[in-house]
């Protein structure tokens, strides 16, 4: 296995070579939109822009965090998310509900928990079948003791989804990454996907001072103040 500043200078090239891309895209498909001729094609162009736009932002937002300070996962998610709303779930007509509580993590770390939800979110939008139902996928992180569970859960059938693709044993190595495991669960109307791993002791020690302070300024409020973003 190369070593992890091997992996980091590999990791800088892909995204710098995808940032690359991405902007030459964009500047290729503006200039289309300028010299084509007739309204329709001029707003189908900008719709593609638009769209190249969103999956730079979500680009951004899983970008490996600089530094070594620990980076709060909360904030880390609730960013991502807000880039997928306007790349994708949003033109899907899907609402995306996050809830999260303030969980200091290792960037690199941090990063893959990042990726892991990203993959399964864009898996249930592309694949769950919500029939007449309006699509809603719902993304809760917590933390119990040295323990991090982030449930992603979507309210479209399973039925309709073949077995679990390249995306989804993506997500699971890098659960395994982390130490940690996924589980699958379905209904007729729903499908949940459970990522569980530890804490490292660096962020054992930082995740344990945060409780204590939230014990100390309010001991009669549970421990646990999740947030809550939706579109």
């Amino acid at each position: 296995p190369d070593s992890p500043m091997e992996q980091s200078i590999l990791l800088r090239e892909l995204k710098y070579r995808i940032d690359s891309g991405l902007a030459s895209a964009i500047s290729l498909v503006s200039a289309a939109a300028v010299r084509v001729d007739g309204a329709e094609a001029k707003r189908a162009l900008s719709d593609v822009v638009e769209l190249l736009h969103g999956y730079a932002d979500v680009q951004q937002a899983l970008a490996m965090p600089r530094g070594k300070a620990l980076i709060d996962a909360a904030t880390y998610i609730r960013m991502m998310g807000s880039a997928m709303r306007r790349s994708l779930l949003d033109r899907m007509n899907i609402r995306l509900a996050l809830a999260t509580e303030s969980l200091p993590l290792e960037p690199e770390r941090c990063r893959r928990l990042g990726l892991i939800v990203h993959g399964l979110v864009t898996n249930a939008a592309k694949h769950a079948c919500f029939e007449a139902r309006s699509g809603e996928i719902r993304v809760k992180l917590t933390r119990t003791g040295a323990l991090v569970n982030c449930v992603v859960l979507d309210n479209g059938s399973r039925s309709a989804r073949g077995a679990a693709g390249r995306g989804l044993r993506i997500s699971a190595d890098l659960a395994k990454d982390l130490g940690g495991r996924v589980e699958h669960g379905s209904g007729d109307e729903y499908t949940s996907v459970v990522l569980s791993f530890p804490l490292s002791a660096r962020e054992r020690q930082a995740n344990g001072a945060i409780a204590k302070h939230r014990i100390r300024r309010s001991p009669c409020r549970p421990n646990v103040t999740p947030s809550d973003a939706s579109t």
